[in-house]
């Protein structure tokens, strides 16, 4: 399956448009990963917990989106788009949005 940002993958003509297709997570903070992400802000340098589940966020995001994309039929998603948020109370909460359009190339 190809997962793309752009809107043609050179040299394969898109055949079909299947339609929009979707992925989402939403993954859960917790109060040891906010304490070393509040250190880290106060002394500088990056949050490699928070960049984790950031990280497995995505990657479950994308395998949802690229499972939806098979069921229709597609061989490629393309014009694939992130979306981050915090949600819940007090942002405790971290929701990835992905979505492309499914095609056959």
């Amino acid at each position: 399956m190809i997962l793309t940002t752009t809107s043609l993958v050179e040299g394969r003509p898109v055949q079909r448009h299947l339609g929009i297709v979707t992925g989402e997570v939403i993954l859960g903070a917790n109060i040891v990963r906010d304490l070393f992400a509040s250190l880290t802000d106060i002394f500088g340098g990056r949050s490699g917990k928070y960049e984790e589940v950031l990280s497995r966020g995505r990657e479950q995001a994308l395998r949802e989106l690229e499972d939806k994309a098979r069921m229709v039929g597609a061989n490629a998603v393309i014009g694939v788009d992130f979306d981050y948020e915090t949600i819940g109370a007090r942002g405790s909460m971290l929701m990835v949005s992905v979505s492309g359009t499914a095609v056959v190339l």
